[in-house]
């Protein structure tokens, strides 16, 4: 009998029985791998388990508590999600279905314009679990497109994907479908349900089992406002029940910070109807954690060398032409004015600007680097069903920077630069940190090899430096520079991209921006984008959810709250305040027009860092009761001068 041998991971070599498939595989290595055994990556490719080994391939068996597990896992149960949908709602449609962060969705039409509702969620669970207790095997064919359109003949976004790829217009959103290689490929289980898909999948419905469906939402096909509207059901899928228990709880917590909520509650910020989508204002609340944020980041930037500049809104085409962005950028810029005989458009980004400060005059090596900060506000027309809150608004201020140097500078300016980045953020509570380094694409790029190497190594050293850790992207840079691209994790474990530090050799050379050397010869500077928090607005939204809502002290729009128990201890209340404000903190006084409990209860609700009861016996001893926001009991009898030297350590050391 002839034998193939493959290796493991582990670069061991397993000898087995030519045609034998990755069941074959997993049984031979051991039951329990047997058992829990879902895909296999051959040769760096994950395929389907039952699929026959070749003499020579590099085989690992996957299992669904890894990543490339979870894939397939997921993918599996929207395809069951599908089959569930379309075996309850005769004349539905389905779209397409693929995996995602955490989980999965699937989009579908139903008949006569209907809508999926909450009972209805419940209904398909229902369903899947009972195809998924029939342990229904996947079965993976192959045809020619027009077999598959006559397979498919009553589902239009099926067929369109058939059409497209028949005709080589496939895209990355529609990629999972189907192959591309003169043939479609689609999945069978159960008795007649079938779905367009290049796989893999895991081997029978009985393989899956932990998940959840949590939500419905509106998408266009393909995300073209101009196509059809569908439903999209969201879902979420795990390796086994305690870790989607475990990720449950964090959905929950993670709803319990949801920024737009807690600035409603917190009087921050709204959103009114009025102003359209992604563009909010700014309450009395609000506009005092913005400025302190503001005003933090413009003293850190003066004390760190940088020059204040400031730009306009709006400026004519030619800028955006010279700089590159009506080519590439033009789908995300707000529609065009016409007036004076020119053309305008509101500012999608703030870099142009700073080049035509730095052009405004001859500069010369002496001047170099150059940092210029500005606190500028741009518009980007990101479509209604992208907008979400402050997180991604189509009004938005940056705090942008854009540094000139010289080559040699570049080194040692990314790596002062992170550090001042690093330096920021741990003020504000961040600690935990994780970057990605995208290199030099494969394709086309402009800037010479020597540059290249110069800048992502520089970001390289600077990563290194500063003890973080991070992913290579290698190709994954911009055509114009590498970048650094940063990550914090909030609270419960979350990451948010915030800074980014991008290279950029294209928009010297596209303005013809020069500096005079030590040679006494023209140079062409190298040109650094920094935006550390992202933008004002976002960064608000990450630390609301960071923090819960409750804002450390220095950051509190109220920092303390000062209760009389009643009216006779108003006057005393009022000398506090006097203190307390003389000594730069931000205080109110709740007079005893209400209950003293349901005035604590408020202020706690509030998330008030201090509310300072003040009675008799404080008003003789001055001293007051510290009800702290995290406390369950005040501190009584705390002499007001210790609350006051408390209160400057906290706010000092940013607590």
């Amino acid at each position: 009998m002839t034998e193939i041998k493959v290796t493991l991971p582990d670069e061991s070599i397993r000898t087995l029985p030519e045609g034998s498939t990755g069941t074959d595989l997993a049984a031979d290595v051991s039951r329990s791998l047997a058992k829990s055994a879902i895909a296999l990556k051959v040769n760096g490719e994950t395929i389907d388990l039952n699929k026959a080994l070749s003499d020579g391939d590099i085989v690992s068996v996957i299992t669904p508590d890894t990543e490339d597990g979870l894939y397939v896992l997921r993918h599996s149960t929207a395809h069951v999600l599908a089959q569930a949908v379309l075996s309850i709602w005769e004349g539905a449609t389905y779209a397409i279905g693929p995996p995602i962060k955490d989980g999965f969705y699937y989009d579908f039409e139903l008949p006569d314009g209907a809508t999926f509702t909450e009972d209805d969620l419940q209904n398909i669970e229902k369903r899947m679990r009972e195809i998924i207790k029939e342990d229904q095997i996947f079965e993976r064919y192959e045809i020619p497109p027009e077999d598959a359109l006559q397979l498919f003949g009553n589902h239009r976004f099926k067929k369109e994907i058939i059409e497209k790829v028949s005709t080589g217009e496939i895209d990355n959103e529609m990629s999972n479908e189907a192959s591309a290689e003169g043939s479609i490929s689609y999945y069978k289980n159960g008795q007649d349900f079938v779905d367009l898909c290049t796989g893999p999948h895991v081997p029978s419905t009985g393989k899956l089992g932990h998940f959840s469906l949590q939500k419905v939402a509106g998408a266009y096909w393909r995300g073209d406002e101009k196509q059809p509207m569908l439903q999209r059901i969201y879902g979420t899928a795990w390796a086994s029940k305690k870790e989607l228990d475990e990720y449950l709880e964090r959905l929950a917590e993670a709803e319990k910070r949801d920024h737009r909520r807690l600035a409603t509650e917190l009087d921050l910020v709204s959103w009114p109807e009025d102003l359209g989508p992604g563009l909010a204002v700014w309450h009395p609340k609000g506009s005092l954690v913005r400025k302190i944020i503001e005003d933090y980041s413009r003293t850190r930037h003066e004390q760190d060398g940088y020059n204040f500049v400031f730009s306009p809104h709006i400026a004519k085409s030619v800028l955006w032409e010279t700089s590159g962005h009506l080519d590439f950028y033009a789908e995300g810029m707000y529609p065009p004015m016409e007036m004076d005989g020119a053309t305008y458009y509101p500012k999608p980004m703030n870099c142009p600007f700073h080049v035509m400060v730095y052009k405004s005059s001859q500069r010369s090596y002496r001047e170099l680097p150059t940092r210029y900060f500005e606190l500028g506000t741009v518009y980007r027309y990101e479509l209604s069903g992208a907008v979400h809150g402050l997180l991604r608004s189509r009004g938005f201020t940056q705090d942008d920077s854009h540094i000139f140097c010289t080559r040699e500078q570049v080194p040692e300016e990314l790596s002062s630069l992170l550090a001042f980045c690093l330096s920021v953020l741990r003020d504000f509570g961040f600690n935990d940190f994780q970057a990605k380094l995208s290199t030099r694409p494969t394709e086309k790029s402009v800037g010479d090899d020597d540059l290249w190497n110069l800048a992502t190594e520089g970001l390289r050293e600077a990563l290194e430096k500063e003890g973080l850790p991070y992913i290579v992207d290698e190709g994954g840079g911009a055509f114009y520079g590498p970048k650094i691209d940063m990550d914090v994790n909030d609270a419960i474990g979350r990451a948010w991209q915030l800074t980014t530090i991008q290279l950029d050799f294209n928009l010297p050379e596209r303005f013809g921006l020069e500096y005079v050397g030590t040679d006494g010869a023209r140079h062409q500077p190298v040109m650094i984008h920094r935006a550390l928090l992202g933008s004002v607005e976002r960064f608000v939204g990450v630390l609301i959810e960071h923090y819960a809502g409750a804002f450390p002290t220095w950051l509190s729009p109220e920092q303390v709250r000062i209760l009389p128990v009643a009216a006779e201890h108003q006057n005393y209340a009022e000398k506090v305040l006097e203190k307390i404000e003389s000594k730069g903190f931000r205080a109110t006084i709740d007079a005893a027009d209400e209950p003293l409990g349901k005035r604590v209860r408020e202020g706690k609700v509030e998330k008030i860092p201090h509310l300072l009861v003040v009675g008799d016996e404080d008003k003789q001893n001055e001293t007051v009761a510290d009800n702290t926001r995290g406390g369950s009991e005040p501190e009584r009898d705390l002499p007001l001068k210790d609350f006051l030297l408390r209160l400057t350590e906290e706010v000092g050391n940013r607590v």
